[in-house]
């Protein structure tokens, strides 16, 4: 997969309509619902840093792990302007590696929507259960196969003063296998723009299968919500958050 290179440059720009401030408040209620009120939190496919800006904003001492070096890179620059003590790693999230546990582990906006297997779904559990402290919990969020039935075989263009895109995406319901081609145009100089394209693929994932999964990496299923409440997902739930508790350590 080919995601997240060039897009990096303009990707705050055309996320400019996702509400993280009202993400990040119903983040937080869920964590201290959970009991995580303070303390060291990793996020994984934490982007750009917007997330993670906001969460240190409230207090809490921030880790973000991302794959795409160009993502971080936009990351250490808001890093650099607000001044927050925050580390940065490039891994893989399959892979991600810590020098301790954590209070909490946070993913959002479909990061976990890219793991694609069931295999690597159970490993990046089982990472999580090995990093969190006792009882420490993992909220991630999934775009669920009704949203991406709706959005379908579809065209999306933007155009912006500096920069445009045209996302052609399509949707197999039978693997439950969303992937779309994203064309990106970027001014260069005067009225030259430069082209590049990029893969994402992404997996609906049923709620038994992260019940599995969760089961399989040793970890505890506490809840799922239909994202931005405390209710059951519906079935025309758009996006699920789901809470997974550690289990099998002992705190001293």
């Amino acid at each position: 997969m080919n995601a997240y290179t060039e897009f990096a440059e303009v990707y705050d720009e055309f996320m400019d309509n996702v509400p993280y401030d009202d993400w990040c408040r119903y983040l937080i209620r869920l964590l201290r619902k959970y009991g995580v009120e303070g303390g060291l939190l990793l996020e994984l496919g934490c982007g750009t840093g917007s997330l993670t800006e906001r969460l240190a904003d409230a207090g809490y001492d921030m880790i973000g792990v991302d794959s795409s070096a160009e993502m971080l890179e936009q990351a250490l620059a808001k890093r650099d302007e607000s001044g927050h003590d925050i580390l940065y790693l490039n891994q893989d999230m399959r892979e991600f590696e810590l020098y301790g546990t954590v209070r909490a582990i946070v993913s959002l906006c479909d990061c976990m929507s890219y793991i694609l297997t069931m295999e690597d779904l159970t490993q990046v559990l089982r990472l999580a259960n090995n990093y969190l402290d006792p009882k420490g919990i993992f909220i991630f969020d999934l775009n669920t196969d009704w949203k991406y039935r709706q959005v379908g075989d579809s065209t999306i263009a933007e155009d912006r003063e500096d920069s445009s895109f045209i996302w052609d995406n399509s949707y197999d319901e039978e693997e439950r296998i969303n992937e779309y081609d994203l064309a990106l145009f970027i001014r260069t100089e005067g009225d030259l723009y430069r082209k590049y394209t990029e893969t994402h693929i992404q997996r609906a994932w049923l709620p038994e299968e992260i019940r599995k999964a969760a089961e399989d990496a040793g970890m505890e299923l506490v809840a799922m919500y239909d994202a931005f409440t405390e209710d059951a997902p519906r079935p025309d739930s758009e996006r699920i958050y789901v809470i997974v508790r550690e289990h099998g350590k002992t705190a001293e």
